[in-house]
């Protein structure tokens, strides 16, 4: 399949969560056996092309693709988890989002200092959480230069915020509009 055959299973959601917003929805990809296989694939070739030496994913839907890509390539994962969810002490950052804050944090300790960690998510839109996720394995030591995504939503310029912190940028598929 090819990214357009993919982007050909997005489903997209009028007015969702609020009026004006079209939701990209991968829901209908990930259910349809062939196009979750070939997105993977596709991310895994771009990602072993960056040489990363492990995969981080942002919960919740880059724990699906993330994970997946770590697998087909042989990688460990790093979940970026929502606070509280991890047994160990761990680190943590805030950030801001539209309207207050949230926090991400990792296990340390599952990161060798330089790692060279590719963050793979679903979707890049403002790039608040994939930003403060590049800062936060940094903060542990990782060397973050590559972040692979399913969509970009370039309107919204959260990819060229990863860009300006030294963060290339790859997505298998974009949408305009918001």
């Amino acid at each position: 399949m090819t990214p357009d055959d993919l982007k050909a299973l997005i489903r997209t959601i009028a007015d969702f969560p609020e009026p004006g917003i079209q939701f990209r929805d991968i829901t209908t990809l990930i259910a349809d056996g062939e196009g979750l296989k070939a997105s993977v694939r596709l991310l895994a070739e771009r990602v072993e092309a960056s040489g990363a030496q492990a995969i981080a994913g942002m919960e919740a839907r880059g724990f699906i693709f993330g994970a997946a890509v770590a697998v087909e390539l042989g990688l460990g994962f790093i979940p970026v988890r929502k606070p509280g969810k991890l047994p160990v002490e761990t680190i943590g950052i805030d950030y801001a989002l539209e309207y207050g804050t949230d926090r991400l944090e990792i296990d340390p300790s599952a990161i060798a200092a330089q790692q060279n960690i590719a963050i793979v998510d679903d979707l890049i839109a403002t790039g608040g959480t994939a930003l403060a996720a590049a800062q936060l394995l940094r903060q542990a030591g990782a060397a973050i230069s590559h972040a692979h995504f399913v969509i970009d939503l370039p309107e919204l310029g959260g990819a060229n915020k990863l860009r300006e912190a030294d963060v290339a940028v790859d997505a298998l598929m974009d949408f305009e509009g918001a």
